[in-house]
């Protein structure tokens, strides 16, 4: 078993709208929040005070306690108002990606069951379809304005008293990001206040970021990773987000030039950017302090490229996943320099690895020798909502959660990640469930079986690649056609980027895809 160097974090007992703006009164009028491409800024008292307001508009309304609120908007100032409005009024807030079709959307709606939903004006047709497919939604708010929807701005107005919810840190959800965790659809993961609250305390001692800090929100809040690195984590401490809606290579080039951003905390992709790209060569990124990066595996040489660039500390690294509120390993700021090229980082405090056998899971390999990672700790999710039976697949009667990652741990504790036992696929860091694509693939008449595998484009990002049997292969569909296919009726970043047609897709005796079989194929 390998343990923490850091010292024992206690379980943060607060639920998570105390634990992130319990200080907004110290930091006063300093900024929270600002918009990074209109340069509109919240001030901590003005986000604690707004928040506040909302909470009590939504509870006038007839949020209570329990109730699900789905938050479906882009990165946005109004984003954390929102957020932290609904779970003071007693509400778990499923994030829902902005991307997302109607039907997708129903879906998470529908097993969710959320009653109430936030979006913004551009969004707002998908919203209403999505509520019409699913049923049991109340209203429709917007961030924004839109006729006949009520908005956040005009629930700063709101004299309803603020409401005063029992909340119960240890057991009640605060957030309801939906995860597929190491296969199959996306599931509803229950992170209570005090899980995600006790996983900023966690990775404080590796990764803090306080009052002068400006950070750049420019990854999606919806998505763990943004909610705890760029807006739990940062605002907890007193820090500026800077907010920019999407990924733009001008415009964030722009925003760190023109905000002086500290820290950035980003995806592969973004690094291969900052890394090769020439525009990046037109801008003063000297405000920068260090990059960090996470949601996929990061090449070491992609890495070094990007920090010789820009002549920073080698870019760090991070681990986690969705079902652990997300953190467990990270590089820590102040031994960025001495990391070794490749590692994801090290165990933050309070948390425990062991690192099992992938032939004898009851065999726990040593120091040097790569199985697959098992977590423990105050931060593994309480479950997957309304499925026991993928909970109990996940986490052990021990407590140790099966990430389905294969990894090694150096001597000095280290942790490389080098591979997958899960079928899960991860482009730009957005989570692809190969069961769900095979499902849409099977419902085309002209295709007879399918299968799903993660494969690497040219800029070594792990893209969907179908391997489709024709019903009739002389007439059936061709590459174009497969990839139009799903391409209108999923989001974007689930869309196929490769096809290939075989004769039949290898299966064990049980059905079960052998996706080992199909991976590396042209």
């Amino acid at each position: 078993m390998f343990r923490s160097e850091y010292a024992e974090v206690p379980p943060v007992e607060q639920p998570i709208h105390d634990a992130v703006l319990g200080r907004a009164a110290v930091f006063g009028n300093a900024p929270a929040l600002v918009d990074g491409t209109d340069g509109t800024t919240l001030t901590y008292e003005q986000v604690d005070r707004f928040h506040r307001r909302v909470a009590a508009a939504l509870a006038e309304a007839g949020l209570r306690k329990g109730d699900v609120l789905a938050l479906h908007s882009p990165n946005t100032v109004a984003f954390p108002i929102a957020f932290y409005g609904a779970t003071r009024a007693g509400a778990s807030v499923t994030t829902v990606h902005p991307l997302a079709t109607a039907e997708e959307f129903a879906k998470q709606l529908g097993d969710s069951r959320a009653r109430w939903i936030v979006t913004v004006s551009p969004l707002l047709g998908v919203a209403r379809r999505a509520a019409e497919l699913a049923g049991g939604v109340r209203e429709i708010f917007v961030c924004d304005s839109a006729s006949g929807h009520r908005s956040l701005i005009d629930m700063l107005a709101s004299t309803a008293p603020e409401p005063e919810v029992a909340i119960d840190p240890a057991e009640d959800v605060a957030a309801l990001p939906y995860s597929s965790g190491t296969t199959g659809t996306p599931k509803g993961v229950m992170l209570t206040h005090r899980q995600i609250a006790t996983n900023l305390a966690q990775l404080q001692p590796a990764v803090a970021a306080g009052p002068g800090d400006r950070i750049l929100a420019v990854l999606p809040l919806f998505h763990i990773y943004g909610l705890t690195a760029l807006m739990n984590a940062p605002l907890r401490l007193g820090a500026t987000v800077v907010v920019l809606p999407r990924f733009d290579l001008e415009q964030f080039l722009a925003a760190i030039q023109n905000h002086r951003i500290t820290g950035l905390y980003v995806a592969p992709p973004i690094v291969l950017a900052l890394a090769k790209h020439p525009l990046v060569a037109d801008y003063d990124l000297s405000s920068l302090k260090y990059i960090v990066s996470a949601a996929a595996p990061l090449d070491a040489r992609l890495a070094a490229a990007c920090s010789q660039r820009l002549g920073l500390p080698p870019v760090g690294q991070a681990y986690g996943m969705t079902e652990l509120s997300p953190g467990t390993h990270v590089v820590p700021l102040d031994a960025m320099a001495d990391a070794p090229p490749g590692t994801v980082g090290k165990l933050i405090a309070g948390t425990e690895m062991r690192i099992v056998s992938l032939d004898d899971p009851e065999k726990d390999l040593p120091a040097g020798e790569s199985g697959e990672i098992l977590i423990r700790g105050p931060q593994v999710m309480k479950g997957y909502l309304g499925r026991p039976d993928a909970t109990a697949a996940m986490i052990d009667p021990d407590g140790w959660l099966h990430t389905g990652d294969v990894g090694h741990v150096d001597a000095d504790g280290w942790l490389f990640v080098v591979d997958r036992v899960k079928e899960l696929i991860k482009y730009k860091g957005f989570q692809v469930a190969p069961a769900e694509l095979e499902a849409l693939l099977l419902t085309h008449p002209g295709i007879a079986d399918a299968a799903v595998v993660g494969a690497h484009d040219d800029d070594g990002n792990e893209v969907p690649h179908a391997h489709v049997v024709r019903r009739t292969p002389a007439d059936g569909p061709t590459e174009g056609e497969v990839m139009m296919y799903v391409a209108e009726r999923v989001a974007p970043y689930k869309r196929v980027r490769r096809v290939t047609f075989v004769d039949a897709v290898p299966r064990a005796a049980s059905g079960k895809i052998l996706r080992r079989e199909l991976r590396g194929r042209p």
